[in-house]
């Protein structure tokens, strides 16, 4: 089959047009447009729930990830009549509700799919708290050292948190919440980890938001979490070399060293049948006694 040849394929019921099924996308490993589309059929029930809701943003490689690249937030046109979508400002968003239309994004090469912290409707209160830790340099070979002291922290304070990579550099701490505190309750939250996280490993995070001022510290990243911004969603994969995915990870995982390389297209499979999605075992949480707490202790101004 030629790199410029069509077809079609039926899923669900609905009809989607399959363009250059043979075109490289990850020339490391090599991963063609076809071996693109059959993982996101095997990720699609982890994508679909953790996107439900959300406003998409996509990030498309058209040649591949050696080809240039561009965001979408509004929806491709023209869009299959199966395709939903949602408003948002000017903007109309493509709702991540079902396989045929995540094979329809995949066929787009939209090779990422970032989602937003706020959901559709419901801006003021979050249903997790996320904490990014961002490295400032390209290889970073403590951030899983980092994750487990934030881990730590949190868990001193009584709250439980899911470690998930990012698929490129860093990592983010998930904390599910039963939707008792706002955003910003949230950054004043974050804050003050980040405060106390600097003031006690000083040579390893920072909460300097100028990446030249950070130095090679880890930026515990606590602005990020609001709305009208984004994540890159649990299970998405990373426009990268060696495919990688963002992966939840379990902190044994962490504390033994785990590689964010070692978590991609090509390993997954393997890995949601030996855990599924580790995700499902952490159970939303009351983050309001946390706040309270955070907000006495905070020093004012």
């Amino acid at each position: 089959m030629s790199a410029s040849s069509k077809g079609t394929i039926i899923i669900d019921g609905e009809t989607i047009t399959i363009s250059n099924p043979n075109k490289v996308l990850w020339p490391e490993p090599r991963i063609t447009k076809a071996m693109y589309l059959e993982k996101l059929a095997l990720l699609a029930p982890y994508l679909l729930h953790h996107c439900s809701g959300r406003y998409m943003t996509t990030i498309r490689w058209p040649d591949g990830i050696a080809g240039e690249s561009f965001y979408q937030k509004n929806c491709p046109e023209p869009a299959p009549a199966f395709v939903h979508t949602a408003q948002q400002g000017d903007i109309n968003y493509v709702l991540l509700d079902s396989l045929p239309t995540l094979l329809w994004l995949g066929n787009l090469a939209c090779l990422e799919f970032h989602m937003s912290f706020d959901r559709i409707g419901e801006a003021v209160y979050p249903t997790e708290w996320i904490i990014d830790l961002d490295p400032s340099l390209e290889e970073e070979p403590r951030i899983m050292e980092a994750a487990v002291i934030v881990g730590d922290l949190l868990r001193s304070i009584g709250v439980e948190s899911m470690l998930k990579t990012s698929g490129a550099t860093g990592v983010q701490l998930i904390i599910p919440s039963t939707g008792d505190v706002t955003f910003d309750e949230l950054r004043v939250m974050g804050r003050f980890i980040g405060t106390y996280l600097t003031q006690a490993h000083p040579q390893l995070f920072t909460i300097e938001r100028m990446k030249v001022d950070r130095g090679d510290c880890i930026y515990v990243d606590y602005l990020q979490h609001y709305p009208g911004k984004t994540i890159a969603a649990p299970y998405s994969p990373r426009a990268r070399k060696g495919a990688t995915l963002s992966t939840p990870l379990t902190w044994e995982e962490a504390r033994s060293g785990a590689r964010i390389a070692d978590y991609n297209l090509l390993t997954i499979g393997d890995r949601l049948s030996q855990y599924g999605d580790l995700l499902f075992q952490i159970k939303p949480q009351q983050l309001r006694p946390i706040y309270h707490f955070v907000s006495k202790n905070t020093p004012k101004g």
